[in-house]
C-alpha cells in the first residue's frame, strides 16, 4: 500500500547531480582528526628515524622493521581507545557509525601490526644470536621484563579481533560481543609497560618516554570521563524511570521515561543513548535504542522491536522501574542537513530515529517507509498525523502482498520522489534493505555525503 499527504507523483528524468545546497559549512572536525591522528603516526616514524643510524644486514632490516610495526601498534592501540571513548565533540561531528567504522578499520591495522612485530622481532633476534625460532620465542616471553603480560595481551587482541569478524558477529548476541570487546581495555593495559621496558626506542629516551604516558593517560582520561563518570553523574541527576509501555505492532512496544531536568541533556531527535534497566536480567546490559520522538517537558520515548533477550525483555518493563542511559550520541540529526529537501526513508524498526526527524525537520520532508505487512507499519498513525499538521508526504509500503511494495531501484524512486537528486537522505533500516537502497540513490544522482545512514548493526 501507498498512503500520502498531499501526495505527489514523480516522473521519470535525467537526474541532477547533487541536491541545492542550503550554505550550511560542512564539519571541519572530522578533516582535523584524521590530520592529528595521522600525524601522530608520523611523529612515531620519526621517533624511530631519529634513533636509528643505520640499519645492517638481514637481521638488522627484520629488527627494525619489527621496531616500527611495535611503535605503531602502540601508537595505535591508545588511538583506537580515545576514539571510543565516546567524547561528545567526536560523537556529535562524526557520528557513532563513522567512529566505530575508524575503529574497527584502525583495529584490523592494529591487529595486522601487532603480529607483524610478534613475527618480525622473533625472526630478527634469532638470526642476530643464531638461534631457532621457539628458542627465541622461549627466551622473549620467560626471560625480558614484561613480556609474560605482552604475551597475554596478545592473545586478547587477537580473541577479540576474532569474535569482532562480520561472520563471528553474527552469532553473537550485542551484550556478548560488547562484554568480551571490553578485553581489549585490559590488552592495552597489560600490553603497555612492555612498551617502556623493552622498546629500543623509548629505554633512556626520557622525552619520548613522557610523550608516551602523555599519549596514554590522555586515553585512559577520555575513557574515564567520558565512559563511567559523565554517565554517574548525569543519571544521579535525571533520575530516568519507565512510565508506560505501549505496543505499537507486533513485537514493537514503545517505552515512555521521564526524569529530572531531562532538558539539560540536549538530546536532538534522530539521536540515541544506551539503555540499561535496573530490572532483573537487564541491569548488566547497556544497549542503544533511538529516541522514537522529540524530546518533550520531562518525557523520553523509545520504540523498540523484539530481536533478542535484552529488546524482548522490555515489553514486560514495570512502571516505576529504573533507568540508566548514557548519552545522547550520534550525529544522524538536522546538523548534518544542507539542502531544503529531505527524504527520509525507513525500513522496519528503523522508524524510530525517523519519525522524530519527521517531525521537527524544517522545509520540505518526504518520508518513505517500508515493512513486510501492514501490520508492522509501527506508530503510523503519528505519521500521518505528522504530515497532515506540517503538509509533508508519507509514503508506505510493504513487501506482503506484493503488489503494495516498493523495488529499491533508482527508477522506482525517482517515480516516487520528485527530483529526487537534489534532496538530502536520512536512512534507517536493516543491512539488506539499506544496502539496495544506497545502491538506488548512488544511481539517481545522490551523492556520498548527501546520504546520512544510520546502521543497525553492531
Amino acid at each position: 500500500m501507498s498512503t500520502g499527504t498531499h501526495a505527489r507523483h514523480g516522473t521519470d528524468r535525467a537526474p541532477r547531480r547533487g541536491p541545492r545546497l542550503s550554505g550550511r559549512p560542512r564539519s571541519l572536525v572530522p578533516p582535523l582528526v584524521l590530520c592529528v591522528i595521522w600525524g601522530g603516526a608520523a611523529g612515531v616514524l620519526g621517533l624511530w628515524w631519529s634513533d636509528t643510524a643505520s640499519v645492517v644486514g638481514a637481521a638488522g632490516w627484520l629488527t627494525d622493521a619489527g621496531r616500527i610495526t611495535g611503535l605503531l601498534a602502540g601508537y595505535a592501540c591508545a588511538v583506537l581507545v580515545a576514539l571510543m571513548a565516546r567524547v561528545p565533540l567526536l560523537d556529535h561531528s562524526i557520528g557513532s557509525d563513522w567512529l566505530a567504522r575508524w575503529h574497527a578499520m584502525g583495529g584490523r591495522y592494529t591487529i595486522s601490526l601487532v603480529v607483524a612485530h610478534v613475527v618480525l622481532i622473533i625472526w630478527g633476534y634469532s638470526l642476530t644470536t643464531h638461534t631457532g625460532v621457539v628458542d627465541q620465542t622461549t627466551t622473549l616471553v620467560l626471560h625480558y621484563p614484561d613480556m609474560l603480560k605482552a604475551t597475554a595481551a596478545t592473545l586478547l587482541l587477537i580473541g577479540t579481533a576474532f569474535v569482532s569478524a562480520r561472520a563471528a558477529r553474527r552469532r553473537l548476541r550485542y551484550e556478548t560481543w560488547h562484554h568480551l570487546h571490553l578485553a581489549t581495555y585490559l590488552a592495552v593495559f597489560l600490553a603497555f609497560s612492555h612498551q617502556l621496558s623493552n622498546g629500543a626506542d623509548l629505554v633512556g629516551n626520557r622525552a619520548a618516554q613522557l610523550a608516551w604516558y602523555a599519549l596514554y593517560l590522555g586515553a585512559a582520561a577520555l575513557i574515564l570521563w567520558y565512559r563511567f563518570l559523565t554517565p554517574v553523574r548525569r543519571n544521579l541527576r535525571h533520575r530516568l524511570r519507565v512510565t508506560q509501555v505501549v505496543p505499537e505492532a507486533p513485537g514493537v512496544v514503545s517505552v515512555h521515561l521521564t526524569g529530572e531536568r531531562l532538558g539539560e541533556l540536549g538530546a536532538l531527535p534522530g539521536q540515541f543513548f544506551r539503555w540499561r534497566f535496573l530490572a532483573p536480567g537487564l541491569w548488566a546490559s547497556a544497549n542503544p535504542y533511538s529516541l522514537s520522538a522529540p524530546m518533550r517537558d520531562r518525557r523520553l520515548r523509545i520504540t523498540v522491536k523484539d530481536s533478542g533477550d535484552h529488546s524482548g525483555a522490555l515489553a514486560r518493563l514495570r512502571p516505576g522501574t529504573r533507568v540508566w542511559a548514557e548519552g545522547p550520541y550520534g550525529a544522524f540529526t538536522e546538523v548534518r542537513r544542507r539542502s531544503p529537501k529531505v527524504l527520509l526513508l525507513a525500513g522496519g524498526v528503523g522508524i524510530t530515529p525517523l519519525r522524530a526527524l519527521f517531525e521537527t525537520l524544517p522545509g520540505e520532508v518526504t518520508l518513505v517507509y517500508l515493512a513486510r505487512r501492514p501490520e508492522d507499519l509501527a506508530l503510523r498513525g503519528e505519521l500521518d498525523a505528522i504530515a497532515a499538521a506540517r503538509g509533508a508526504t508519507v509514503h508506505c509500503f510493504v513487501s506482503e502482498p506484493a503488489a503494495h511494495s516498493l523495488p529499491l531501484t533508482a527508477r522506482a524512486l525517482n517515480a516516487l520522489v520528485p527530483d529526487l537528486a537534489a534532496h538530502e537522505v536520512y536512512l534507517c533500516g536493516p543491512p539488506g534493505m539499506t544496502d539496495a537502497a544506497k545502491r538506488a540513490l548512488h544511481r539517481a544522482g545522490l551523492r556520498r555525503r548527501h546520504i546520512h545512514h544510520e546502521s543497525f548493526e553492531f
